[in-house]
């Protein structure tokens, strides 16, 4: 039905391209000159049928042909286009538009130049198209998730902040990396309640996990096997959002920028405790939760002077110390202590050092000066 309805819009066409050409030709100077047409309707009316009838007929063969390639290159297009996912599509469409728009600024200007104005009016058009399609589509994370927080902006009416008091908020994404994932304490910490908003796990650090949980060494395999019962007893046993992030960044190679980048497009926070991606985060401006600042924050604030009774258990790295440690790990150094391991021994605080690492805590033993 299509075909013939098309062969049929062919054979008008080409009806229509007849009578105009037919009658330009009528009025061109040659024949004007000649008086052929001028003195004679009949011949010119004639003409005209003639060159409508031979055009249309023209068209009307040639319909087939036409058809078919029609319809080749909707194929190739819709195919095309079921490869790209919906918001690449979108993305450089408008993208395009803008890119129209932009160049409509100058191509008024570019087409008033003699003979090849209007062919660099119609290049740069082309060129602003694609340049604004290409940058759309990179970038289309960044304004699918910008697009989202203005529509969510402007969606809020007098209603709504009136309610605002009694609408809980769900906080900001929280994305995992591998190492936090594999330490397990997230767990804890989300069990207690003092997370909020969604944890995202991407599934370029899941298909790391995998990668860590099928290697030959032994204690890597424990160690990702151990990072996906985490993820599997969080979604299971806790009340709380998980959302498993499908996309990836094939233009970017290592999944520590992987992750700052998903930080970035989500306007999320990465959980972590690596220290260097904390600080990589750090500097590129990408908040981050560090686990183990949390833990060295909530351990028992230690004094100068304070008295405590440790079991020193080893030798220090300085002659005559002993080492004790708390039950939170916290490791004590005592001056004198080696020659007491395995006793218990009641010591007096010196000083408290702060490192990236962790607390140590500097201690003598009590009556001692």
């Amino acid at each position: 039905m299509l075909k013939k309805v098309l062969r049929g819009l062919f054979t008008i066409i080409g009806a229509i391209l007849g009578y105009l050409s037919g009658n330009g030709i009528i009025h061109t100077s040659y024949f004007e000159r000649l008086g052929y047409f001028s003195n004679s309707p009949i011949k010119t009316l004639l003409f005209l049928i003639l060159c409508t009838v031979l055009f249309g007929i023209i068209l009307f063969l040639l319909s087939p042909w036409i058809n078919l390639a029609i319809t080749k290159t909707m194929d190739y297009i819709e195919r095309s286009l079921q490869k790209l996912p919906a918001t690449e599509i979108l993305a450089g469409t408008l993208g395009a538009i803008i890119g129209l728009v932009i160049s409509a600024l100058f191509v008024n200007v570019l087409s008033k130049i003699p003979v090849i104005g209007a062919l660099l009016a119609v290049l740069v058009a082309i060129l602003m198209a694609v340049l604004g399609a290409n940058i759309a589509i990179k970038r289309r994370d960044e304004l699918i998730s910008m697009l989202s927080n203005i529509t969510l902006k402007r969606n809020v009416t007098v209603k709504d902040k009136e309610k605002k008091s009694k609408v809980q908020y769900k906080g900001d994404p929280k994305v995992l990396d591998t190492s936090v994932i594999i330490d397990g304490r997230i767990f804890d910490i989300c069990q207690t309640g003092f997370v909020e908003g969604t944890l995202v796990i991407p599934n370029f650090v899941l298909a790391e996990l995998r990668h860590i949980a099928d290697s030959s060494d032994g204690l890597k395999r424990n160690r990702g096997r151990r990072g996906l019962d985490v993820l599997n007893k969080i979604q299971k046993e806790l009340n709380v959002d998980v959302k498993i992030y499908e996309k990836d960044f094939p233009n970017i190679a290592e999944v520590d920028n992987k992750l700052l980048k998903l930080a970035q497009v989500l306007n999320g926070k990465v959980i972590t405790n690596d220290y260097n991606l904390n600080k990589v985060a750090e500097f590129q401006g990408v908040p981050v939760l560090n686990i183990n600042e949390l833990a060295n924050a909530v351990k028992p604030v230690v004094l100068p002077g304070e008295e405590m009774k440790i079991q020193i258990v080893k030798d220090g790295k300085e002659s005559g110390q002993g080492v004790a440690y708390l039950d939170d790990g916290t490791m004590i150094v005592v001056e004198g202590g080696k020659k007491h391991i395995g006793k218990t021994k009641d010591v007096i605080v010196t000083s408290v050092l702060q490192t990236a690492a962790g607390r140590m805590i500097f201690a003598r033993q009590k009556g001692e000066v």
